[in-house]
């Protein structure tokens, strides 16, 4: 039996403001459905993902901000490092380690995500720490 996870909620204060920041890191905005008063449906999907989240009112009793490290993988850390910042998103530096290299950064709500690639880059020797990064 397959089992496949496909939705995470994703807790916010603000629906606009997190649908917009996501939508600047790169998300696509499949659906913005509001049920009634008390429901929002917001789903976002990252580029390639077969995952996406949700946001809006009425979906999760978590509080806004309480998710700590969400992680998407990457297949080049410096060219999705690259993207983050070409895109406006406040992004940690590299951090490399000897399972792969990271960035972090976080929604307007305080959610953190982490970026990983998952095979080392060659030019981080054995493992430590590039560009003076610091976790989330």
């Amino acid at each position: 039996m397959d089992i496949k996870l496909e939705l995470v909620a994703v807790p916010v204060g603000d629906v606009d403001r997190a649908k917009a920041f996501y939508e600047r890191v790169g998300f696509h905005a499949d659906h913005d459905v509001t049920v009634s008063e008390d429901i929002r449906f917001v789903q976002l999907t990252p580029p390639g993902s077969a995952c996406s989240i949700a946001l809006g009112r009425g979906l999760t009793r978590m509080a806004p901000g309480s998710l700590d490290n969400l992680q998407v993988v990457v297949t080049d850390i410096e060219e999705a490092y690259a993207d983050l910042k070409a895109r406006g998103v406040e992004v940690t530096g590299i951090e490399d380690m000897p399972w792969g290299s990271f960035v972090y950064f976080a929604d307007p709500d305080g959610n953190r995500w982490s970026v990983q690639q998952t095979t080392p880059r060659r030019s981080a020797g054995e493992g430590g720490t590039a560009a003076g990064a610091t976790p989330g």
